[in-house]
């Protein structure tokens, strides 16, 4: 008789266990590297102020720069952006679809920016973060397949766009670049920019591109 295979054992409480832990290590992380700086904060020292073995932080984390990353994307996808998230899912409407992707852009270039100004304050090596950026960057345009291929098989896009050439329009007209000459240099503000953004989305990626987005303005007036 052929023996059980075996299934891994997961329990929530040590699930909530281990997210605790990684969130006491990133908490005291956060405060040694605003008070130290990047150089001279240490695992071993972030580990004694969390309270845990330097291990389980290289657990967690893998290295002081997976712990850099991880703030940053806690910064990046907090609650307003599960929320903002949500409420894209309750449509299907194709302008209204990306209205809410410029909504969703904006709250991640809002709300990674107390944490990126605080690494770079702290003295984190601009390649470190010029390698997490391009991570960060590659997954986005990963992350956007689903909203340009769901335009593409309800027929949505605009004919002289294939899905891979849409999809690089799309990536990058979200890019943070934009925001932040925008927005941080020019001045504009989220408001507008989240705006701008929605209808140059529209006008570049849909069939009928900017009479889409107007009337979807009207049926929100």
């Amino acid at each position: 008789m052929a023996k059980p295979e075996a299934r891994p054992y997961h329990s929530p409480a040590r699930r909530r266990q281990a997210d605790a832990t990684r969130q006491q290590i990133l908490a005291a992380a956060r405060t040694l590297l605003a008070a130290h700086g990047y150089e001279d904060t240490t695992i071993d020292a972030i580990a004694r102020a969390a309270g845990v073995a330097a291990p389980t932080v290289y657990a967690a984390f893998g290295s002081k720069r997976g712990i850099v990353a991880e703030l940053i994307n806690q910064g990046r996808f907090g609650p307003a952006y599960e929320t903002a998230v949500t409420a894209a899912l309750t449509t299907e409407e194709p302008a209204e679809r990306l209205a809410f992707a410029a909504k969703i852009a904006r709250t991640v270039y809002e709300g990674e920016r107390a944490e990126l100004e605080l690494l770079r304050g702290v003295g984190v090596v601009a390649p470190e973060l010029a390698a997490l950026e391009r991570e960060g960057e590659l997954d986005r345009r990963e992350a956007q397949r689903g909203v340009i291929e769901a335009l593409a098989d309800a027929g949505q896009l605009r004919e002289d766009l294939d899905v891979e050439a849409a999809r690089d329009v799309f990536w990058a007209l979200t890019n943070r670049e934009l925001f932040r000459l925008l927005v941080l240099e020019r001045g504009w503000s989220a408001d507008r920019w989240q705006e701008w953004l929605a209808e140059m989305l529209t006008s570049a990626l849909l069939q009928g591109g900017g009479a889409g987005r107007k009337a979807t303005k009207k049926k929100r007036g």
